[in-house]
């Protein structure tokens, strides 16, 4: 029996491609119209991918061709692989944020999911750095959220995002204050916005009368900022945020790694 609540999902039909007409590397070929499938709602978060050898296949191609395309969306975080039972699109969770978004630790290393304080949540225009950011033009409707993040018990970071409103129609403070998960989970849920990657910058500054109350430290006290811009599909930006970083006892923790060979970033020092 068909369950009418759910909106029923049309499965791309995936055509042959042919290698003289790709115009670039068969598993590249494969890796776009798999990316765009995903992109655009066929395969949701959490389902299943057909298998490596329905989608040789139904491209035309090897497996190793495929199972080089996936390799690829796996590193991306675009996929995940499980063992013995396939290959699905990613989700938010908890898990992820702390290994591949949240980078603050104690001194001794300990980790732990930060809890959340709202200050504030408003509706506005973009200023100048958002909008560059977000790819706007200044003065375009955005929401700002303004937040303490608390490790240990003590407030250590003071967020403070911008959102762009045609990306977050109907968000409410109520709505967000109420979320079940990590912010970013939120967005792929309730919005359809998966947050991919960021590309962060960072900087030694002093901290400034907003952050000093937030985080009990004196008004020019070191602090660390960092500036990130959240990128979705096609490196779409979907978030800015500016996070100032008490490092009193804490540190900011990055793990390196060598990007896919077509990432926008591969060619970065």
């Amino acid at each position: 029996m068909i369950d009418m609540a759910r909106p029923l999902t049309v499965r791309p039909a995936f055509s042959p491609i042919a290698p003289d007409a790709a115009g670039m590397p068969l598993y590249r070929a494969v890796k776009r119209a798999l990316l765009a499938a995903v992109e655009a709602g066929a395969y949701g978060p959490g389902d299943a991918l057909p298998s490596e050898g329905d989608l040789a296949g139904a491209f035309g191609v090897s497996i190793g061709t495929v199972r080089k395309a996936v390799d690829e969306l796996a590193a991306e975080h675009v996929v995940v692989r499980r063992q013995g039972r396939g290959t699905y699109v990613a989700t938010h969770n908890a898990g992820r944020l702390m290994f591949q978004f949240f980078h603050v630790e104690r001194g001794d290393g300990v980790r732990e999911m930060p809890s959340v304080e709202p200050i504030a949540f408003e509706r506005g225009r973009a200023d100048e750095d958002a909008a560059q950011a977000l790819r706007l033009r200044p003065g375009e409707p955005v929401v700002s959220i303004e937040n303490a993040l608390r490790l240990q018990g003590r407030p250590v970071i003071h967020d403070r995002l911008v959102l762009p409103a045609s990306l977050f129609r109907g968000l409410t403070e109520k709505r967000l204050r109420e979320r079940p998960g990590t912010i970013y989970q939120f967005y792929q849920a309730e919005f359809g916005i998966t947050v991919l990657r960021a590309h962060e910058r960072a900087r030694a500054v002093g901290a400034d009368r907003s952050a000093a109350r937030v985080l009990a430290l004196a008004v020019g006290a070191p602090v660390i900022e960092v500036r990130r811009t959240a990128l979705s599909f096609n490196d779409r930006p979907v978030e800015y945020r500016v996070s100032i970083v008490d490092t009193s006892r804490h540190d900011y923790v990055n793990v390196l790694s060598r990007a896919p060979a077509d990432s926008p970033t591969a060619a970065m020092p």
